[in-house]
């Protein structure tokens, strides 16, 4: 097992809670969950206006598959979870991203690692700090931490329970 992959999850359609405690139970079968973050409550960013608050976490897994092997699984763990896409950012009973697998970077269809995203978004760098705080953005060195208090935790509340 090499560096664990950086999973954020994230839902905010029926019971969030409940569909990211799932998808840690679905996710251990990939590997081994090296750590979980707390929940976080958030309001939405982007997409239609007027959606719920979103539920998010991070996950460290421990896992042998290759990342685009891994981004399949999590694929196919939300769509059995029943998550259908029909708009961009749009509500969600469970999104799961990949963030990151130690240094590689990669960029292919369907596939960008290091997320593009990630170090822009307080909503996945709060989690993230908690199971992975001094790992680097393979292009920028930065690390998780210090982006998050680059970017600042605003709109984030810190749920009791953990992955």
């Amino acid at each position: 097992m090499a560096e664990p992959a950086l999973i954020a999850l994230g839902a905010n359609l029926g019971d969030p809670a409940a569909a990211l405690r799932w998808a840690r139970t679905e996710l251990a079968r990939l590997g081994t969950v090296q750590a979980g973050s707390h929940l976080y409550r958030t309001r939405a960013v982007g997409g239609p206006p007027g959606q719920p608050d979103y539920l998010n976490a991070a996950l460290a897994l421990g896992t042998d598959l290759d990342p685009g092997a891994l981004l399949r699984a999590l694929l196919q763990t939300e769509e059995r979870y029943g998550r259908v896409r029909v708009e961009r950012w749009g509500p969600r009973v469970l999104d799961l991203d990949l963030i990151g697998v130690g240094g590689q970077v990669i960029q292919q269809a369907g596939l960008t690692l290091p997320h593009p995203l990630a170090f822009e978004r307080g909503f996945v760098l709060a989690p993230l700090a908690e199971v992975a705080p001094g790992w680097r953005h393979p292009l920028s060195g930065e690390t998780v931490e210090a982006a998050l208090r680059r970017v600042g935790q605003a709109g984030l509340e810190r749920l009791p329970e953990r992955l």
